[in-house]
């Protein structure tokens, strides 16, 4: 096979020929390296690699398919690491120049999983400084650009991962979400990025262990993809106290959903959110596209209380908790964006989080109501098209300026605080011929239910061109020229894993 061929193959299919010796670990991770060199510099969503070391993992696998024994779930398969998740030898900065040299020790609980169930670290993968935002752009990196149009952004925190993803660089890739930081660089890049449920997938690294709104999960470009990265890090870790026992395998396969069973309500604002008046007429159509295909397909009131002021101080809490010893060491060590949410939560009262947590455990308890006649929730995932990544948010919507730089991100976050699994699912394109994903989220604690329910509509919407997922054309590919701003994307790092000293900044 050519390596076009075999990067363009899913995780899932991958997997299968590397069990049935007909696809070598070998072949396969060469094939990624030289998508990666060819790719990668039009959209920086690669940083850090660590190609000598991975092609050593990939002999190494490909004598374990030979000797016939048990293979991993993941066995062979190339792995991108979402560049906030500690990976042992190799270069994780967080997107900040405080961790510019920083090489773990240590992989943390998520990598570990993944690399104990056979994948092959091979790369780190973009990010926002510390996370902080849905533009991935930060000042060792530069910036990430969208895989349809490298002068639009690619969504965040995780769109290194979702680029890399829709560009067949790496066929599994890491995400995490507080947000909507899995959710919406899926639906900008046209992957599948699901939030599970708090306690699926054990969080090794959130300062605050009993919070639910900051999640891990899988990412891939399918539903089937996704599932099968969450069986291989899915169960109970003391790391993460939210945890509990489960069993990973049950999401191994998707669960079969019979669309023309569901009752699916849909809102286009979740009744709080602004939402761009293009968008809204797209998500309009979309829901037109499709509506046939279930038992019933109508419209939500949703009341959601006070949900932004409740975010406000949930998601400044964890910044806090998370920033603290830097922000002391030196303010001016952190970006605008992790400056801005610390120096929100450091002004806070006690007041303010106790009524935050109650309002949350209320605002879970009005969602419930919106779900007592319907299956699922259909909403947009993002309120805008792509933008220029040298925005670094979308400031207004409908003309309207946005209070802060995440408030554009409330589509992703009204659904984080109610603490529902939800999916981005590729969905066509917008009128601006960008990625369109729709937001798919489920009944509490129904993550295998909703993985099913992506993946049946996944699979009808293949049959409609309105509504099937895009894939970029890498030939139609041109470097980003950028009309504004100082951050410029860089090629990528390679192998970077030995020596912190290897990695360039920008």
């Amino acid at each position: 096979m050519q390596h076009q061929d075999i990067v363009a193959l899913s995780a899932t299919e991958m997997r299968r020929r590397i069990g049935a010796r007909q696809l070598s670990p070998v072949e396969l991770l060469e094939a990624c390296i030289a998508r990666i060199e060819a790719v990668n510099p039009l959209v920086n969503a690669v940083t850090a690699t660590c190609f000598e070391r991975a092609r050593a993992e990939a002999r190494a696998a490909e004598q374990a398919v030979m000797a016939g024994g048990p293979l991993g779930l993941l066995h062979g398969l190339p792995l991108g690491v979402k560049d906030l998740e500690e990976t042992a030898g190799l270069l994780t900065t967080y997107g900040s120049p405080i961790y510019r040299a920083n090489v773990p020790a240590a992989d943390n609980v998520l990598v570990a999983r993944l690399r104990a169930a056979g994948a092959i670290v091979a790369a780190k993968t973009n990010v926002p400084e510390m996370g902080a935002g849905a533009n991935t752009r930060n000042p060792v990196w530069g910036a990430t650009g969208n895989p349809f149009d490298p002068n639009l952004n690619a969504g965040g925190s995780s769109g290194g991962s979702a680029a890399a993803l829709a560009l067949d660089m790496l066929p599994v890739c890491t995400g995490s979400d507080t947000g909507g930081s899995l959710r919406i660089p899926a639906a900008k890049c046209g992957v599948v990025g699901f939030r599970p449920s708090p306690g699926v997938v054990p969080s090794s690294r959130k300062p605050l262990g009993w919070t639910p709104i900051s999640v891990v999960g899988p990412m891939g470009r399918t539903v089937a993809d996704a599932c099968l990265q969450l069986a291989a890090t899915a169960g109970l870790s003391a790391s993460d106290p939210l945890t509990h026992e489960l069993d990973p395998l049950s999401f191994l396969h998707p669960q079969e959903v019979d669309l023309g069973t569901l009752r699916v309500g849909y809102t286009e604002d979740f009744g709080a959110c602004a939402v761009d008046e293009g968008i809204r007429a797209v998500f309009r159509d979309k829901i037109g596209a499709m509506r046939h295909l279930f038992r019933s397909c109508e419209p939500l009131d949703v009341d959601l209380g006070e949900v932004h002021r409740c975010f406000d101080v949930l998601r400044a809490e964890a910044f806090v908790a998370g920033m603290q010893a830097a922000y002391e060491r030196d303010p001016a060590s952190l970006g605008p964006n992790p400056r801005a949410n610390y120096e929100m939560g450091a002004a806070m009262r006690l007041l303010d989080s106790a009524w935050a947590q109650a309002e949350q455990t209320r605002l879970l308890a009005r969602f419930q109501a919106a779900f007592r006649d319907v299956d699922v929730i259909l909403a947009p995932t993002t309120p805008v098209s792509p933008f220029p990544w040298t925005l670094p948010h979308a400031a207004t919507i409908n003309g309207e300026a946005q209070e802060n730089y995440y408030r554009w991100l409330s589509l992703t976050y009204v659904t984080t605080l109610t603490t529902h699994p939800a999916l981005a699912l590729p969905c066509g394109t917008d009128r601006a011929g960008m990625p369109f994903g729709l937001q798919v989220v489920g009944r509490f604690r129904a993550d295998r239910h909703t993985l099913g329910v992506a993946h049946a509509m996944e699979q009808a919407f293949a049959a409609s061109e309105a509504l099937r997922r895009p894939v970029p054309d890498v030939r139609r590919l041109r470097p980003a020229e950028p009309a504004l701003g100082s951050i410029v994307t860089a090629p990528p790092v390679l192998d970077a894993r030995s020596s912190a000293g290897t990695a360039s900044a920008v």
